[in-house]
């Protein structure tokens, strides 16, 4: 039978029992003789503190497996698991694709560690992890990849390959970790299945992306920070409103209800805390939170926020002919466009990002978000156009953040972004409008792993006709590695040089320099 969303009853209770580390009766371990290695899909962590970590897997079976299964874990200081720090057992239940969340606390600050999981005599692979420094601690540096959009058909994953080798101590993913829907043209690879509708399809599609060796080996290599986009629902969809992919309009898909199976599919396979379900015993398919915003101290020396640009939003204004979903908008002749009341964030987690700069300790403040923050004329030429699925649909909501981030008075702000599949290196401005206008924090919106752009002829006239950005680039997809400490950051833009082979060149497309105190970006 095809699983189904869970109801209200059972999201914080299953939720809890997957994530639990209690000790169980020896009895009670799975013993089985497997003929086939229920690894396959790895192991992640994530959600670190100072003191804990969230680590994760998700059994694979041939077939459908309808029990329930007890694996333990190890948690060492050495990748030979000769000197075990902690060490539990965790539910893997078929209620939840058989995924676990393993949350382990009582570790030492600042301090890598390796781990495995096992099930019976299958051992998992080995992964790495790191606990964060003390709130209180002066760390010297942090090295915070950020990268985005990793469509299947577009290209092999090269980029995480090259990633790995740079030693990141993050990595911070910024949404489209799949698409919904097969079909592209001159695909590379291809795409089992049809478009994404039920939690099955879901399924099916993560643990496809998850099948791609440099994928895991990069979940392995150290801990994710994860936010989603459009694409691990449906394209261009905005709160419990659909969006403009497939299906196409006028079926009769129940877009709550599908969007509650993708957010369950995405929570089975992020190595996310049991804590983002929170909010979903009134149910996901009602409309339910999944609560996956976030602040994140490191150190004294940077608080992370990561943001949720896609469940708590206002339609995008000026919808074509009623279709809903992202389409070009003329800002003269959209009303709506101009409300000063629509929010890109939702007014809850608004509220919560403006409480959480008003109390800013971290010397670089650095904001994940899904998408380019700085406006940006779509289409070069007279007139402005504006695509309305991003920040440039809610200018009045940007305004908002920025405001912000002058009246808190907020230390070095920093804003990473992704979704449009190019590179773009810009100054934050108070007002966008005045070319004048002071730079209150710095922009960089990362390429793709794998997604294809369609605007790499227009790049250039782009980066003319919006001054704030210093650098666009539409050729390459790669990633962004941003290196604070206490006196200034580099970001380096890692590039593929061919997308279409897995064992691509990967080289160092740009680099730029910012100085702690100082909204203005150098390149080097």
């Amino acid at each position: 039978m095809p699983a189904h969303p869970l109801d209200r009853r059972d999201w914080l209770r299953l939720a809890a029992a997957a994530a639990s580390t209690l000790w169980l009766p020896r009895s009670a371990w799975s013993l089985a003789r497997l003929q086939h290695d229920p690894f396959a899909l790895g192991v992640a962590s994530g959600a670190p503190t100072h003191d804990s970590v969230m680590l994760w897997t998700r059994l694979q079976f041939e077939g459908p497996q309808p029990a329930a299964f007890t694996l333990r874990w190890e948690l060492a200081h050495d990748e030979g698991f000769t000197r075990i720090a902690r060490s539990g057992q965790v539910q893997a239940l078929p209620a939840l694709a058989h995924a676990v969340h393993a949350e382990v606390g009582g570790l030492e600050p600042e301090r890598w560690y390796f781990y495995r999981f096992m099930l019976g005599e299958a051992v998992s692979p080995v992964g790495r992890t790191r606990t964060l420094p003390r709130p209180d601690a002066d760390p010297r540096s942090l090295r915070l990849a950020y990268a985005s959009c990793q469509r299947w058909e577009h290209g092999h994953y090269a980029a995480w390959r090259d990633l790995r080798a740079q030693q990141p101590d993050l990595v911070l993913f910024l949404g489209d970790y799949i698409y919904e829907y097969p079909g592209a043209l001159n695909a590379v690879r291809g795409v089992t299945g049809g478009v994404a509708l039920t939690l099955d399809d879901y399924r099916q599609r993560y643990a496809l992306y998850r099948s791609d060796p440099d994928l895991r080996a990069m979940h392995a290599a150290c801990p994710w920070l994860i936010t989603w986009d459009d694409h691990e629902v449906q394209n261009d969809y905005a709160g419990l409103h659909e969006g403009n992919g497939l299906p196409l309009l006028g079926s009769t898909t129940d877009f709550p209800a599908r969007r509650a199976a993708a957010y369950q599919a995405w929570y089975e396979h992020m190595p996310v805390r049991a804590s983002v379900l929170t909010q979903g015993m009134a149910g996901l398919a009602s409309g339910a939170e999944m609560r996956i915003y976030q602040q994140l101290p490191f150190g004294r020396l940077a608080t992370l926020y990561l943001l949720d640009g896609r469940q708590y939003r206002d339609r995008q204004p000026c919808p074509q002919d009623g279709r809903p979903g992202g389409r070009v908008v003329d800002p003269a002749s959209c009303a709506e466009w101009a409300e000063g009341g629509r929010s890109y964030l939702g007014v809850a987690q608004e509220q919560w990002l403006d409480a959480a700069l008003a109390r800013s300790a971290g010397r670089w403040n650095v904001i994940g978000q899904q998408t380019l923050f700085g406006a940006r004329d779509a289409r070069p030429g007279p007139g402005e156009r504006y695509w309305n699925d991003g920040w440039d649909g809610y200018a009045a909501a940007r305004r908002r953040l920025t405001d912000a981030l002058q009246r808190h008075r907020v230390g070095n702000p920093v804003l990473l972004g992704g979704d449009v599949h190019e590179n773009w290196v810009g100054h934050v401005k108070a007002d966008y409008a005045d070319v004048r206008s002071a730079s209150v924090g710095v922009e960089f919106c990362g390429t793709s792993i794998s997604s294809r752009s369609n605007g790499a002829d227009k790049a250039a006239e782009r980066l003319a006709e919006n001054p704030h950005f210093v650098f666009g680039d539409a050729q390459y997809r790669g990633y962004g590695l941003a290196e604070f400490t206490p006196a200034g950051l580099t970001t380096t833009l890692r590039a593929v040089r061919d997308a279409t082979r897995a064992d691509s060149e990967v080289f160092t497309l740009a680099r730029f320099a910012v100085a702690a105190g100082q909204a203005r970006i150098e390149r080097q």
